[in-house]
């Protein structure tokens, strides 16, 4: 067993390793252009939102839960007289979302080179599959990862199964993402680091208080920081 603190590094994918939020928003203001006429932008994106935190439970996390919560909107603001031009428009802006290009974040690439080999590293993300899969092939990173784990949600239990499968348990592991709800929260609970990456664009549903008096919670403003912090921990 080795002595060092930390041995194991969870990454989180969307908005901390490439950009992906900003892709939501694009296509949130899209779809209330298609709705215009029926009501009026922040409505329409309040709607969306109510149904998404209704769906969630259904669809999970991921592009084809957003798109058929968007079309569940379109369906109740017009009361069921949408025409079917904009279901289709909805639909088509829902598989460019699932073709969009992988951006990766400053930094990323070269965080994750100064630790491959020393550690091991794991992308830990929600969401879907094939989609997560695909950026993950075009983003490049892949070869740095030790580990893919593509999980349906993010909470306690799920840090202390990642981390004692692939390390020595959640309390030499760190977990690293810009989702305080879904990435530091929980893992900070089951026993972990949590390194807090704020981004400018993180979902409103993954929002929650710092957990400032945690004395495992650390927050850098990038990912350029996180090979001295590692360092430091040692």
């Amino acid at each position: 067993m080795s002595n060092r603190a930390v041995t194991v590094i969870g990454f989180d994918a969307d908005d901390t390793l490439w950009q992906n939020e900003q892709y939501y928003k694009l296509t949130e203001a899209h779809f209330q252009g298609l709705l215009a006429e029926f009501a009026e932008g922040n409505h329409v994106s309040e709607r969306l939102l109510e149904a998404e935190k209704r769906n969630l439970a259904h669809y999970g996390y991921g592009i084809k839960g957003f798109t058929l919560s968007m079309i569940e909107t379109a369906l109740e603001i017009t009361e069921g007289r949408v025409p079917a031009t904009v279901i289709g428009e909805i639909l088509a802006i829902g598989r460019d979302l699932l073709s969009h290009p992988v951006e990766c974040m400053p930094h990323a690439r070269d965080a994750l080179e100064a630790l491959a080999g020393r550690y091991f590293l794991v992308m830990i993300t929600k969401g879907d599959l094939f989609d997560q899969e695909r950026k993950l092939a075009q983003s490049g990173l892949g070869d740095y990862f030790d580990a893919v784990e593509i999980v349906s949600d993010k909470t306690a239990t799920t840090y202390r199964r990642i981390f004692g499968k692939h390390g020595e348990g959640p309390e030499r592991a760190m977990m690293i993402g810009n989702s305080l709800k879904s990435d530091i929260v929980p893992a900070i609970a089951a026993g972990s680091w949590g390194v807090f990456v704020p981004h400018a664009l993180t979902w409103v549903l993954e929002h929650v208080d710092k957990p400032v008096e945690a004395p495992r919670f650390r927050e850098i403003p990038d990912l350029g920081h996180v090979p001295k912090l590692v360092e430091n921990l040692q």
